[in-house]
């Protein structure tokens, strides 16, 4: 039970925690909170933090309720949500500084006032909970299901014990954002979304792999039963 803990709380952290790309998203948020004191920017990073954590449980647990209501199998959602997640490491493997420039560029128009106001919008979703974190979220809620009840809860578990723990990366990230950045550079912060995003196309194509798996050993099992009853 303790393997299959650390297998769901690894899995999640290692799934999510690219989609997130604090590091990333940092000088922006420095950005947003351009004048406002150390403390303000503390309970900024908190609030968001929270935020992240309660959105990607609710799609986490509450997703695959709705994907029951509609019918939706299992495999085809990890083949949906794995081709998601390569896209979206795809754009980050490929994305150009520019690209954050402009970003930047475009959120230097918000005061500290409306930043404080907007803690949910534009700084959660979508500066760092976009589509692509919620998609993995669904992802990660499909793989939760195992034939025994307890290792489901236990799959449980540890997934929500790992988007606690990338909230609270993305917590430190935020609170800690001049000082992280100043210490690892822009260099620093280019390979650090390099590598994470090449991490996040392998996760992608793991998870595509396996529903892949899934959908063809269905096929053969409906074959086999086919053929036994011509």
């Amino acid at each position: 039970m303790l393997s299959l803990l650390m297998h769901s709380f690894l899995f999640t952290l290692a799934t999510l925690l690219p989609m997130l790309n604090p590091p990333a998203a940092a000088p922006i948020y420095l950005t947003l909170t351009d004048g406002a004191s150390a403390e303000d920017r503390t309970r900024l990073a908190k609030t968001v933090s929270i935020n992240i954590f309660i959105m990607l449980s609710v799609a986490m647990i509450a997703g695959n309720i709705v994907l029951n209501l509609f019918g939706i199998s299992l495999p085809i959602v990890r083949l949906g949500g794995g081709l998601l997640v390569i896209s979206a490491a795809w754009r980050l493997v490929n994305a150009t500084d520019s690209d954050t420039a402009q970003a930047q560029k475009m959120a230097s128009t918000y005061t500290w006032e409306q930043v404080r106001s907007k803690a949910f919008y534009p700084l959660t979703f979508p500066m760092l909970c976009g589509p692509g974190s919620i998609s993995a979220a669904l992802t990660v809620g499909a793989t939760l299901h195992v034939p025994r009840i307890v290792d489901t809860g236990t799959n449980l578990l540890g997934s929500l014990a790992g988007m606690a723990c990338a909230s609270l990366v993305v917590y430190f990230c935020l609170r800690f954002a001049s000082q992280f950045l100043y210490k690892i550079g822009a260099n620093g912060t280019a390979v650090l979304m390099r590598l994470s995003a090449f991490i996040l196309l392998c996760l992608g194509v793991q998870i595509v792999w396996a529903g892949f798996q899934e959908l063809f050993l269905s096929l053969l099992h409906q074959a086999s039963l086919q053929t036994a009853t011509h």
